[in-house]
């Protein structure tokens, strides 16, 4: 039994510390985060020039969106019976 003892004084060694869960959390949402930013934009040349399309699109939208509500008529069609 002694004879096991001395291989077991070095592997204290090898052992990799693993960070506190905050840390590691904080760590695994940064990588995921990055994935995600890379798939999103995966094969895109200019991301920033997508990005402000989407937000042009989006304001568009937002405005045909009030203007229709506000134009009144139920939003221009017409119901005729006859």
């Amino acid at each position: 039994m002694g004879m096991c003892l001395p291989c077991l004084g070095g592997a204290a060694d090898d052992v990799v510390v693993t960070p506190d869960p905050e840390t590691r959390r904080r760590q695994l949402a940064d990588a995921a985060e990055k994935r995600q930013k890379e798939t999103t934009y995966r094969g895109v040349k200019n991301p920033e020039a997508v990005e402000r399309k989407r937000k042009k699109q989006e304001e568009i939208e937002k405005q045909a969106m009030t203007t229709s509500v506000s134009g009144g008529g139920g939003g221009g069609l017409k119901w005729q019976v006859g």
